[in-house]
């Protein structure tokens, strides 16, 4: 079971990739980014558990890269990894939010151990603050009592309609990655634990349909997007 979806940007390849392939056999899911622009360009269009930024990069440093993060995903956490080691940067990365500040060189299984601690606790809140009753257009969805409902008519959902549902919700207007749904709701990944995913989206769509600013879209061999047009976005 993959530990994490992890984005590193850090314009130094050769360091970029040793870390990324170290990471990967820790058992993250790992993208890389080779400047702030192109991690910006990531974190637009998916999300992530823990960013790691280099500061010191063309197009974009990682002091810039982090406030964008804060606007796009505030409860992302983030560390950085870099060669300066003035006092002045350490304050500036802690103050734009930094869970961390390593210093380069650095040891790999220290970050590791880092990174475990930031994500176990990130994960706590996360769930402590997941809510349970989602506004989607005209309907509403109470996770707890597996109900949805569209005026007044309440629809009694199954307990995996109702955690994809949530997964769907929590994620609206972001795509959902199908891989990483399958293994949090069922614990692992297959074929038929796919295939079943599958099947409750199907069911959630025609559960849907009486809203047309209501829907749920393929993204071609990546998951499902849960669309809500803005008028009804909460």
């Amino acid at each position: 079971m993959e530990k994490g979806n992890i984005l590193i940007v850090e314009d130094d390849l050769n360091l970029g990739f040793l870390l990324m392939e170290h990471l990967q056999n820790e058992g993250y899911r790992i993208r890389l980014g080779r400047d702030g622009l192109s991690g910006l360009e990531m974190l637009q269009k998916e999300h992530f558990d823990l960013c790691i930024f280099d500061i010191m990069m063309p197009k974009m440093s990682g002091f810039d890269l982090a406030r964008h993060l804060k606007d796009i995903h505030p409860c992302t956490p983030f560390l950085f990894i870099t060669a300066r080691i003035l006092k002045e940067d350490k304050l500036r990365g802690y103050n734009l939010g930094a869970e961390d500040y390593i210093i380069k060189p650095f040891d790999e299984q220290e970050l590791i151990c880092k990174m475990n601690v930031i994500l176990r606790r990130n994960s706590a809140n996360r769930t402590e603050k997941e809510p349970t009753s989602f506004k989607i257009g005209k309907y509403q969805f109470d996770f707890n009592r597996m109900e949805l409902s569209y005026d007044s008519d309440v629809v009694r959902i199954t307990d995996k309609e109702s955690k994809v549902l949530k997964q769907l919700c929590l994620h609206k207007n972001r795509i959902l990655r199908r891989d990483e749904a399958v293994e949090l709701i069922y614990g692992k990944k297959d074929y038929f634990h796919g295939r079943s995913f599958d099947v409750f989206i199907s069911k959630l769509r025609k559960l849907l349909n009486r809203d047309p600013s209501v829907s749920i879209d393929n993204v071609f061999k990546v998951g499902f997007i849960l669309n809500i047009a803005e008028e009804h976005v909460n």
